[in-house]
């Protein structure tokens, strides 16, 4: 099941031109799904304006049919406390070009060697090695809220529903690795903002359907091995909405430029920042918004519970 309707303060982030009859797409910096604007020259023109003055709008979604039903101005309460909940990351880490063909899977995922971050350089606390990083995983795997019984955490995680809300699943991860199990744990965004680029999976957990996105976002851990004297560390992805274990982050890049869902499949950008990043605060992926006090997430866990991904 997916909502046929859903209201939210949002903010533009890029309007997509299509070519031909095809209907012209809106992307929300606090939407992962991608939506089709509707043929009503009113809806895209304040579409438009939004994103040209950098404006808030009170957006209706179908996120069933991945359409915008009605867009309007916030009244100036909504505008308010939009205002007053939305906080920025301090000095965002460096976002980076990527071809996820080109990477070499032997040393990308080196942190000391390939992946100098400077978010890395803030906790030292990383995970001893591959059973822990297992352990973190399949706890917060069992936290999803199409399994029986109640979970641990509350509210639950829908990763059942992975056409919208990462940002969410991702946040409440983090809360998880670094309050019950006091490790480091950063952000990996990936982006499609290049071209005519969009990140594309197939849901094999979920049904098998495809799903497209402008950004994914999932809690990086970083995890010493040891193989005979030589020692390193790896960034593994921690992503229960795609896999059944913790991954590398290149075969987390790869995963989604599944060009059997669509042909434009590709990762355009990625970027790792400190945890505290919750979703993108511009197209370009040089800014990022935060939830300190984890509200966001709750509210978009609980509206995301009963969801799933596919038909």
């Amino acid at each position: 099941m997916r909502p046929a309707r859903e209201t939210g303060i949002l903010t533009v982030a890029n309007i997509r031109r299509a070519k031909g009859k095809r209907a012209a797409e809106v992307r929300f910096n606090e939407k992962q799904q991608i939506f089709k604007l509707p043929a009503r020259e009113a809806v895209s023109k304040r579409v438009g304006d939004a994103l040209r003055k950098s404006r808030p709008v009170k957006a209706v979604l179908d996120p069933r049919r991945g359409v915008v039903r009605t867009i309007a101005d916030p009244s100036e309460r909504e505008l308010r406390e939009f205002e007053r909940t939305r906080t920025y990351l301090d000095k965002p880490d460096k976002t980076v070009r990527v071809e996820v063909d080109d990477i070499d899977p032997a040393t990308f995922n080196i942190v000391d060697r390939h992946l100098k971050f400077p978010a890395f350089r803030l906790c030292t606390r990383v995970i001893p090695n591959y059973k822990t990083a297992k352990k973190i995983f399949d706890f917060c795997a069992a936290q999803s809220c199409h399994l029986p019984g109640p979970p641990t955490v509350t509210p639950c995680i829908p990763f059942q529903y992975v056409r919208d809300g990462c940002y969410a699943r991702a946040h409440k991860m983090r809360k998880i690795i670094t309050s019950r199990y006091r490790y480091c744990c950063e952000k990996v965004f990936s982006f499609a903002n290049q071209n005519n680029d969009d990140l594309a999976v197939r849901a094999d957990k979920w049904g098998g359907c495809c799903v497209t996105w402008w950004y994914h976002v999932a809690p990086l851990v970083r995890v010493r091995f040891k193989i005979g004297s030589v020692k390193f560390v790896l960034a593994l992805v921690i992503d229960p909405s795609m896999f059944d274990k913790p991954v590398l982050l290149s075969t987390w890049l790869m995963a989604q430029e599944n060009t059997g869902c669509a042909a434009n499949a590709q990762v355009s950008m990625y970027s790792i920042q400190l945890g505290s990043a919750y979703a993108p605060g511009n197209y370009q992926g040089t800014s990022f918004t935060t939830d300190p006090t984890y509200s966001q997430t709750d509210a978009t866990l609980v509206a995301y519970k009963n969801l799933t991904t596919c038909p």
